[in-house]
């Protein structure tokens, strides 16, 4: 089996297979102890010895089928963490199981978890926390095979204090009184799915919910839960649409979690319960392709998962190549196109920031001695999606397509698979087309940096105006500037607007009278979805306007989205005037950001230590 470059499991030798975790959250010492049960299965003959992955973890005691077992720390890797080799008192025949129960406590700096006193909250009472475990972060929590090869199912009870609520990436399995602590209250849950320990979830805080479906809740901190009510109300209509598309859902309920805002991506797939950011909140259903997005992963990416995170694309490729079906259904064929067209856009804009020769614009990448988060990048979704889309074009259209598609999730649900156990099975299905497919250009695709070597084809219906109104501008003398108005934007929908300034931002920076007068006319600054507002400050940056800082440094802290805040504060640092500010904000804000988020940031702001 091919070994992943980002873990030091070898789940050749042997297998973790389920988990019992009972732990408490102590928000005193930004902790989480208790003990992590796994049950190993010995994949060869008189095994000896288990390696866990484990980053900034303590362990007290290992046992092993109620055993002393001998267990040692290796030596520390600069983003990998530190293996923990567990030796067994009795060796192990091949198949023969083991209970590995180890006694652990998560670090304050643990890079899975964000800790948050009670003034960082809506609600300003109550402390909250949450977890991250995608990629890499699960073993800075518990000892575990963090490696996305393995899968395991998982039990776990988490003592919390009683006026908070727990939640995980499972199914609900009741709550009772802490028996040891009549303050605190110990919340079970159950996912007899096996998925791979970056699925792992958990959250704590003063959360409420809202029935939204027959198999949805919305939970997220009073002061949001009917915003968000309303937001995602579109999720059953989408769960349905993505069933149809890929086949029954298998995870029984379909929660949805809004997290603070320093929550440092769209969304997190985590089974059961989807967590977003709170920056979705549009208060117009505009931004629910992420809501899309998450449903879908529970097919490709939860059911179907990629075997090391060099092969991500498989996970995200086919995500929003559903996403985007899902959104050809409820909104029309030309809205897909549109979106498509959207994301091919996003990729020249990445392509554009890492430069075409970087190796991380691959679409199957090398991850030895890489982090997957610096690597994390919007390639492995919009290059991946543009493959899939060119192959259906390829091959007869959205209706075949979506057959292999459907065929593909059942042929490997439960399994974790590299991209050449995707292109076999491709080949197989298509068998009567195989002089189509030995047509790609397979080693350009997968292995070439930058752009892929051909564009599908795109409806161009909705992109039509948007390409006209940006043309506009951008030819625009002093002179033209009277010609533009509010009338301007009468027709566009908030998606358009989004991609009028996309287009924008891929050419060379407007003159500073022309973004003044775009605010004067179109009054941008008025408008808070964030996915306009973050394009549009990223404009005014570009064009060296300084009344625009504050509002940029403003959203990249207010929010700590990385698809916002990194750009935002990129494109602050290389702005003369701003630089220095954007560092000291930095400074300011680093100790209570996420911890991925402001080591990223450190990085593009060349603060990292």
């Amino acid at each position: 089996a091919m070994a992943d470059p980002s873990s030091f499991a070898s789940p050749a030798c042997c297998l973790t297979r389920h988990l019992y975790l009972r732990c408490r959250a102590d928000f005193g010492a930004r902790a989480l102890r208790g003990t992590v049960a796994l049950t190993a299965r010995a994949e060869r003959e008189a095994l000896r010895c288990l390696i866990l992955d484990t980053r900034d973890v303590q362990v007290f005691k290992v046992t092993v089928n109620g055993q002393d077992a001998q267990f040692a720390f290796g030596e520390k890797h600069s983003f990998k963490g530190t293996p923990l080799e567990i030796t067994f008192p009795n060796e192990l025949r091949r198949g023969q199981e083991a209970i590995v129960e180890i006694s652990f406590e998560s670090s304050p700096q643990s890079s899975a978890l964000q800790w948050f006193t009670p003034e960082q909250t809506s609600g300003k009472k109550h402390p909250f926390l949450f977890s991250q475990c995608q990629a890499t972060h699960c073993r800075a929590i518990f000892p575990c095979q963090d490696t996305p090869a393995v899968k395991l199912t998982y039990y776990a009870e988490i003592s919390v204090p009683k006026e908070l609520v727990a939640l995980m990436s499972a199914n609900r399995d009741g709550e009772a009184p802490d028996p040891e602590d009549s303050t605190r209250k110990i919340y079970r849950f159950s996912q007899n799915v096996p998925i791979p320990c970056y699925l792992f979830a958990l959250v704590v805080g003063a959360l409420e919910s809202r029935k939204i479906g027959p198999r949805t809740l919305v939970w997220a901190e009073k002061e949001l839960v009917d915003k968000s009510a309303y937001e995602f109300s579109e999720a059953e209509a989408m769960l349905k649409t993505a069933e149809d598309l890929a086949g029954p859902y298998v995870w029984g309920q379909y929660d949805l979690l809004v997290l603070p805002p320093s929550f440092p991506y769209g969304g997190m797939e985590n089974p059961c319960l989807t967590f977003v950011t709170p920056t979705l909140l549009a208060g117009d259903r505009s931004l629910s392709n992420v809501i899309a997005h998450e449903i879908s992963h529970s097919w490709t990416g939860n059911l179907v998962t990629n075997k090391t995170w060099e092969h991500f694309w498989l996970n995200e490729g086919h995500t929003v190549y559903l996403e985007r079906r899902i959104g050809g259904r409820l909104f029309g064929e030309q809205f897909r196109h549109f979106q498509a067209l959207g994301g091919w856009r996003e990729l020249q804009n990445s392509i554009n920031t890492l430069g075409d020769k970087n190796p991380v614009t691959n679409l199957v990448i090398n991850l030895d001695e890489v982090d997957p988060d610096v690597a994390y990048s919007s390639v492995p979704y919009e290059k991946g999606f543009a493959l899939l889309f060119y192959l259906e074009q390829l091959l007869g259209g959205p209706d075949v397509f979506i057959g292999f598609l459907k065929a593909y999730v059942q042929q490997f649900a439960y399994k974790s698979i590299v991209t050449e156990d995707w292109k076999n099975f491709l080949y197989s299905y298509f068998k009567d087309k195989v002089d189509v497919l030995d047509k790609v250009d397979w080693n350009s695709w997968f292995h070439a940096p930058g752009m892929p070597p051909v564009k599908p084809t795109y409806d161009m219906t909705l992109s039509n105006a948007c390409v006209a109104l940006s043309q506009r501008w951008i030819q625009a003398k002093e002179s033209d500037l009277g010609s533009f108005s509010s009338a301007d934007l009468k027709e566009m929908s908030s998606h358009q607007l989004i991609e009028f300034l996309a287009l924008l931002l891929l050419e060379a920076p407007l003159p500073l009278s022309h973004v003044q007068r775009m605010q004067e006319v179109y009054d941008f600054n008025a408008v808070n979805n964030s996915e306009i507002r973050f394009r549009w400050l990223r404009l005014c940056i570009r064009s060296k306007w300084e009344e625009a800082i504050p509002l940029a440094l403003k959203m990249a802290t207010d929010q700590g989205r990385m698809k916002f805040t990194r750009p935002l504060f990129r494109d602050l640092y290389s702005f003369d005037k701003s630089r220095d500010l954007a560092v000291k904000t930095f400074l300011e804000h680093r100790a209570s950001m996420h911890p991925v988020t402001s080591m990223l940031v450190g990085k593009d702001l060349k603060q990292d230590q």
